[in-house]
Parts: structure tokens; sequence; C-alpha cells
């Protein structure tokens, strides 16, 4: 019987995390609805044999190399022939019922390209975790924030954030959408290799007028950071880069200049303040970050046009007109609910 669902994991080497984690991905996912996928980014290490012992019934996708995060989905989704497709990190664990929770809402909102469960920190389960929460928003500016985190500043879950809600950006660590969503606006941009890859997915699907949202009423644990600590400098110039590359790809010709005027001083004001921490790998990574993008926003330019072209709405209602810079450092605004408000959906 054809499968509605594919919930698939991306892995390099990483067979600690699939011998910890798959056990509730397995255990908790409903096997008529869905099938479980592994799909291996070249490893080295006893990940194939972890998942042919221990997991008969988990589907496995041999890729030759390591392809990163983005690449390496699109090339796994190439086999994938199901009406959706979850994408969730390997250092997940799953709540009863996730799976069938997302897809419930899915069925009845056709509008909706893609959504995210509530992702709670593993190491503290009554905190949102920093990469995605309840949902993730954009600045004026093109800094990210989320429902239950802004910045480094995480909240505590007191199920403030228990609306189904209209997001930007969904997290890439839990992410269900629909596989031909995901393949009509060209799926993961590969060039980013990882880290906000997602994020500009979320930004074409919603220019083309296609929804994204958070069902808090799936819940999923996330330990975050398993493949790189979030002061790893290469983490940060990933962030750097791709943010830039991003608004490039995505920024209506009118705000870009200014936009990208801005972020000059912007960056490198967080470079300094890295060299006031003693970081000066991320210095190094900040600088090299706006290097990269120099030496690539050319060959970005096609892909500019197309977005620019295919776009059905000027305005994204998700994307705030607010600095939430601004109202984090200079009002001390320091939580979601102080910054702005979300409707419901």
């Amino acid at each position: 019987m054809r499968k509605k669902v594919s919930v698939i994991i991306l892995n390099w080497n990483g067979a600690a995390m699939l011998q910890r984690f798959l056990p509730s991905v397995v255990g908790r996912t409903n096997s008529e609805l869905a099938e479980v996928v592994v799909a291996d980014n070249g490893s080295t290490d006893e990940s194939a044999e972890v998942v042919r012992k221990s997991f008969p019934r988990v589907k496995w996708i041999q890729l030759d190399r390591n392809y990163g995060f983005a690449e390496g989905y699109n090339k796994a989704l190439e086999q994938i022939d199901t009406e959706y497709v979850m994408l969730l990190n390997s250092d997940v664990e799953v709540a009863s019922g996730w799976i069938d929770t997302l897809v419930d809402y899915m069925d009845g909102h056709s509008d909706v390209a893609a959504c995210q469960p509530k992702i709670l920190s593993w190491h503290d389960r009554d905190r949102f975790e920093y990469a995605g929460a309840a949902g993730g928003f954009m600045d004026s500016l093109g800094y990210l924030f989320c429902r239950g985190r802004i910045f480094n500043v995480v909240e505590r879950d007191e199920h403030q954030y228990d609306d189904v809600c209209p997001l930007f950006w969904a997290s890439g660590a839990s992410l269900l959408i629909r596989l031909d969503d995901y393949r009509n606006v060209g799926g993961l941009d590969g060039r980013f290799f990882a880290h906000q890859e997602e994020i500009d997915l979320c930004w074409r699907l919603r220019s083309r007028g296609r929804g994204i949202v958070c069902v808090p009423q799936s819940v999923v644990y996330h330990v975050g950071g398993a493949t790189l600590g979030k002061e790893n400098p290469r983490k940060t110039f990933l962030n750097f880069r791709n943010n830039l590359l991003m608004l490039y790809k995505n920024l209506p010709q009118g705000r870009l200049q200014i936009v990208m005027f801005l972020r000059f001083f912007l960056d490198y004001l967080a470079a300094c303040m890295f060299l006031a921490k003693g970081e000066t790998g991320s210095v190094k990574a900040v600088c090299r970050a706006r290097k990269e993008f120099w030496r690539l926003w050319p060959s970005f330019r096609a892909a500019r046009e197309e977005n620019l072209r295919r776009a059905t709405q000027k305005r994204i209602s998700e994307q705030s007109c607010a600095s939430v810079l601004w109202k984090y450092y200079v009002c001390k605004k320091k939580t979601y609910q102080q910054i702005t408000t979300c409707r419901n959906h």
C-alpha cells in the first residue's frame, strides 16, 4: 500500500544519533500513514549497519557523497513519490501522534504548503528549542526570530504559543511540506550547503502565495547543534553568507539596496562584538562570509530574476516592518510577545 508521507532523515556519520533517536520516530510514526527513510550523505561510519540490523522497516537511500543538508535532501527527494515529505533532523525525538496531527491539518488547508510542529529542547523539555521553537519570522533587515526565541533568549513553554499561527518560515529540523510545492519552487538551494536554506525555500513559497504555519498540537524534541555547535565559526560563516545570499535572491528591488547598505555596517558591528568577546574565529568567519557573498552573488542573478518574476505578493504579512535588532538591544524587548503579536490562521 502506497504511503501518504515520507519521513526523511538525512544522515552523515550519525550512527550514534540514529541509535538514540530512530526508535521514537519508528515507534511513534503511524506506519499506515508514513514510511521512515534514512538518506545517507556518504557516511563512513557504521550508520548503514545500524539501520539494517536494528531498524529493518526503515528505507535506506544511499547517496554517493556528502552533498550537505540542502542538496542532500534534493537528491533524496528525487527518489520519493509520496504526497507529503517530512524533513526531520537525526537528533529529534518525536511525541505520539506527531505526524498524524500535522497531516490532518494539511489535508484540511489546501492553501498551506508546509508546516512545523512545536519544537522543544531535548535537554530541557519545558523550554523551546533555538532552531525553530514555535515558528519563524524575519524582520525588515533579514534578521530571524521565532515564537519562543529572540536571538539567544529562549523562552519556557508555558503554552503561550499553542495557537496555529501563520509563519514566514518553518524550521528545517522538522518540516512537513507537500512534495508538489517543494518541486514547484525548485526545492532547497544546494549552493547554500547548510543553514538558512529552508528559510529561502519558505520565502519562495510565501512570495508565491502559499502558506506556512506552525501546528503546536504536534510536538518534537530537538537536541540542536548536533552537527555544528552554535558558536562554531563554520556555522557563523554559513549563517552570515547564506543570509546575504537569501536577501539578494528574494528582496524586492526597492528594498535591496537599502537593506544591503545597512547590513554592511551591521555585519561588521557583529564582527566587532565577536572581537570584544575574544571570538576571533567568528570575526574571521563574518569577514569571509561577506567576501564570499560578493564573489557568489552574480551566479544567483538568474534565481533572483525568477523569484521576482514568479512572486504574486509584494508584501509578505509575516515579515516584520520593524527591526528586531532595535527592539531587542535598544527597547529591551526580549520575547516574541513583547516584540509583536501573531494572528490566528
